[in-house]
């Protein structure tokens, strides 16, 4: 084999790995409509199936069902929704079931898979709201997401004190990784208005 095919089997295998590493989990895979609850309003896409998602603003269980509100937010490629991304507009997922509200608490990230069956007015403070309504057939509660703090601390690189100072000649070495600590804490939950 000559080299430069080695090199390219050799990026292809480890672009391989790499996109093997994200994976959209079992109950979330499909094929789903890239419409956005923005754009599903007007209810031309009824009976669509859909894979949604975003932060949980309100649960409500009922006699027989348990509905959602949520702030929807465009999906990343393991169908999480993405952190501070404009949101897409607000939609009702309804499940069969009680789900918990302690459990599914407000500003949660929830992936929903299911079909559109019309649309629910509300009001979001004093405006009317037209929500679009999904039957969903799975909810899928995404683990909290960690927080990670890192401390104030010295840092000569950024400073221009490195080998390579402002000078010229450089000064004093303590190299790029000096000082500060990574601290991870439970991330609060933010709350969608």
């Amino acid at each position: 084999m000559n080299k430069t095919f080695t090199q390219l089997l050799a990026v292809a295998l480890l672009g391989g790995a790499l996109g093997a590493c994200v994976t959209v989990p079992q109950p979330l895979q499909g094929q789903y409509t890239s419409l956005t609850p923005r754009e599903a309003v007007n209810g031309s896409a009824d009976g669509q199936n859909v894979r949604w998602g975003g932060e949980i603003i309100k649960v409500e269980p009922k006699a027989t069902m348990t509905c959602f509100e949520v702030l929807a937010r465009r999906l990343d490629s393991a169908a999480r929704p993405m952190q501070r991304d404009a949101s897409d507009g607000r939609f009702i997922a309804c499940r069969s079931g009680f789900y918990d509200p302690e459990e599914f608490e407000r500003g949660r990230e929830i992936t929903v898979v299911g079909r559109l069956t019309g649309s629910d007015r509300g009001k979001v403070g004093e405006y009317e709201y037209t929500y679009p309504h999904v039957a969903a057939d799975t909810i899928y509660l995404w683990p909290k997401r960690p927080l990670v703090v890192r401390t104030p601390s010295y840092d000569p690189w950024r400073y221009g004190y490195g080998p390579y100072g402002p000078w010229g000649w450089g000064g004093p070495y303590w190299g790029p990784f000096w000082g500060g600590s990574v601290i991870i804490h439970d991330r609060p939950h933010p709350r969608p208005r």
